[in-house]
């Protein structure tokens, strides 16, 4: 099939175009990316006054399934990243049976191909079982299908076996995500300081993300070797990660939309819904993230959709997990709290949602938009403003601290490479 849409603003990191284009699409690929094309075509999509950019990748997020269903599963959360604009995610290997051997992952993608809704590349777990003893066969999980490995939900404490696991995965061209978090000060439900005070709840010590994440810096440049520091929060974090790549240091890193859009702060609004590991921050560390996403500190927007049911919700601020949703307001909440304010502009997103996930994934037909890539985009208005309800959201669960805030953008089509997979407005569009 051939699609033709027309007149979007079309935003690439890669050679720095914002513009006013047409994209040819022919089955999976991109035929060609330029003015006023003219050709036989199936279809013709009017993008007047959109935005168009590469398929977004969400390289953290939780689809619970197998084991949490009752929360989210592949299906219910392949419709909602669908929905946010997002072409590919990576969940992470925390369900239940852990994907730490090939037969689990294998189910995994079985059931993401009968989905058929976006692309969806599993971790596996670094340890059997996440319980940070025993290293998983790093080749047969790639054989099988991962797309690289983290025991995210829990840290590995042990240095020697995280520091075995980097320099393993490292030799077949993959890495490690670490969870970093040190156990002996993480106890508790928010950030420590006022509001823990004022609310009589043990607080979380910043330092329990930033002592692991020191360690990791460490081995990795001391081996010379990649890691990856999953969803940062902090200031301290921020500074020492700069530090590192400064001196060469192999380390990327990710943060998630809440950390520059709320402080620890809006506890007092939405409870529970702001609840999450690591916990909401304090405004210098919410400004910290603003500065190390502009400066390149810190390479990848994720969400860390987290989803969890209202009854799990409802055990009050100590007893209730952590974790919010976060497909459907990634792109609403970088518009909201970091463009329109002027701290980025378009191609900083493409380039932390689009591009360097790609990148750092090692999917290199993606995150571009130009001739012979895949056809995976996200097309978005970029002025749409709108009060967020929990009657908008597709997943499974509902806990977010979005719902009653008003936000500014939101996606109207999800082109994803995967046969069939277009959203179900677009599909509407092509059937008229």
């Amino acid at each position: 099939m051939k699609i033709l849409f027309k007149n979007g603003t079309v935003i690439d990191y890669v050679s720095k175009t914002q513009d006013i284009l047409d994209i040819l699409v022919q089955d999976d690929k991109i035929v060609k990316v330029a003015k006023d094309i003219v050709d036989s075509v199936d279809k013709i999509v009017d993008c007047k006054d959109l935005y168009i950019m590469p398929g977004m990748i969400d390289m953290h997020c939780h689809l619970r399934e197998p084991g949490g269903e009752h929360k989210e599963t592949i299906e219910t959360g392949s419709k909602s990243a669908v929905k946010g604009g997002f072409t590919s995610i990576c969940p992470m290997p925390n369900t239940k049976p852990t994907p730490d051997s090939a037969i689990v992952l294998e189910q995994i993608l079985k059931r993401a191909k009968e989905v058929n809704l976006c692309n969806i590349y599993p971790f596996s777990s670094v340890t059997v079982g996440e319980k940070g003893e025993e290293l998983v066969n790093f080749k047969t999980q790639l054989e099988a299908g991962a797309i690289a490995f983290s025991d995210d939900g829990m840290p590995i404490e042990n240095a020697r076996i995280a520091r075995e696991a980097m320099i393993e995965t490292n030799k077949l061209g993959s890495f490690i995500s670490e969870h970093c978090e040190e156990k002996s000060v993480s106890k508790g439900a928010i950030n420590a300081g006022v509001i823990a005070e004022k609310l009589g709840v043990e607080g979380v010590l910043p330092e329990a993300e930033e002592i692991m994440a020191g360690r990791d810096i460490t081995i990795a440049e001391t081996n010379n070797l990649h890691t990856h520091i999953c969803h940062i929060s902090t200031k301290t974090s921020v500074d020492m990660i700069r530090s590192a790549k400064a001196r060469g240091v192999k380390v990327t890193c990710e943060t998630c939309p809440h950390y520059f859009s709320f402080t620890v702060d809006e506890v007092l609004t939405s409870g529970v819904n702001a609840k999450m590991n690591p916990p909401l921050r304090e405004e210098k560390d919410r400004m910290a993230i603003i500065e190390g996403l502009k400066d390149g500190t810190i390479d990848a927007i994720i969400t860390d959709h987290a989803p969890h049911s209202k009854e799990e919700k409802a055990k009050g601020l100590e007893q209730a997990p952590n974790g919010i949703i976060g497909f459907e307001t990634a792109i609403p909440a970088v518009i909201t709290n970091l463009i329109k304010p002027g701290h980025l502009d378009y191609i900083d997103m493409v380039r932390l949602m689009s591009y360097r996930p790609a990148e750092i994934l090692g999917l290199k037909n993606r995150g571009e938009i130009s001739t012979g890539k895949i056809a995976d985009l996200t097309i978005f208005d970029p002025n749409e403003t709108y009060t967020y309800t929990e009657d908008m959201i597709v997943s499974k669960s509902k806990n977010t601290p979005w719902i009653g805030k008003r936000l500014i953008g939101k996606v109207k089509y999800t082109i994803c490479s995967r046969k069939n997979s277009l959203s179900r407005k677009l599909r509407k569009v092509l059937k008229e």
